[in-house]
């Protein structure tokens, strides 16, 4: 399999012409339930592959990478992340999942709750949802526009254009610092949410996963897509790509996700730091105290 063409399959880089309709959630890019093997000896190779990028990270101490994962309801974005992220040291690693905002949360710009999240250098950083929401539920929702308290010269019809440039002008600020900004939505299908919620149902173990509010939301499904859809064709861009990964399989969307953060450690051409010929002479010399002890 070529992970480029794999890749290069889901990317979106430049949105104006992105029709959601296009992306079939069902998609393998060919790969039938025979070659599921192969397919999670390359999820295997991709884990340790980043596994060792990682070190390399977390020793040049130049970059940083920041991974922002949006979709619906059961689309299965914890067990993609805990699947793909199972072999990096979690010394590493920071991973922030937004709720509904709190009171002080309301009481600054929608930005600032996820700026203190953002990964420093030498880290990875992931987001499970972001300021995505202000322009998917907020949008759909008026009563959270209102919570947040704005002036009302501000609440026009331009709002979401101006948070979209307010998303690109961030991710710009990120990339110029040194901060990779890699986005996936995982394009989960509406058959399978009703799937994957009655098995909810059906199994005890997994009750605690199903609220009342997700039926709800599924009432606007449509109104999601379409704001899905808004939101890619504004905030895709070559320094903060999109990834939209099919969903209804779940092997195949950590195949996905796994070698698109490789690729992204890989465009960082990391390497270990160079020790310098003081440096190194002070390793001698402490070898030689050690061996004379």
């Amino acid at each position: 399999m070529k992970i480029d063409k794999l890749l290069k399959r889901y990317r979106i880089e430049h949105g104006k012409h992105f029709r959601l309709k296009d992306h079939d959630p069902a998609d393998t890019h060919g790969l039938g339930s025979e070659t599921k093997p192969q397919a999670k000896e390359l999820l295997a190779n991709g884990v340790k592959e980043l596994s060792r990028l990682q070190d390399i990270l977390a020793a040049q101490d130049r970059w940083g990478l920041l991974l922002i994962f949006q979709a619906m309801d059961a689309a299965g974005k914890d067990g993609t992340i805990k699947h793909v992220m199972s072999g990096v040291n979690p010394q590493g690693v920071q991973v922030s999942s937004f709720k509904a905002p709190s009171a002080e949360e309301l009481g600054h710009g929608y930005l600032w709750r996820c700026m203190e999240c953002v990964p420093g250098r030498g880290r990875i950083g992931i987001f499970n949802r972001s300021y995505y929401e202000e322009v998917l539920v907020v949008r759909l929702h008026p009563l959270l526009l209102e919570s947040q308290k704005l002036p009302r010269a501000l609440v026009t019809k331009h709002i979401w254009q101006e948070r979209f440039e307010d998303i690109n002008n961030f991710e710009h600020y990120l990339a110029r610092n040194g901060i990779a900004v890699v986005k996936f939505f995982l394009h989960l299908s509406k058959h399978e949410q009703k799937r994957r919620f009655l098995a909810r149902l059906d199994t005890p173990a997994k009750n605690w996963k199903f609220s009342v509010f997700d039926v709800k939301e599924r009432q606007f499904w449509n109104e999601y897509q379409e704001a899905y859809e808004d939101m890619i064709r504004h905030t895709a861009r070559e320094h903060a790509p999109w990834y939209v990964v099919p969903a209804d399989n779940k092997w195949f969307t950590r195949l996905v996700v796994s070698q698109a953060v490789v690729d992204a450690l890989k465009g960082m051409n990391l390497t270990y730091p160079k020790v310098t010929g003081a440096e190194q002479a002070a390793l001698t010399q402490a070898r030689q105290q050690l061996e004379n002890e």
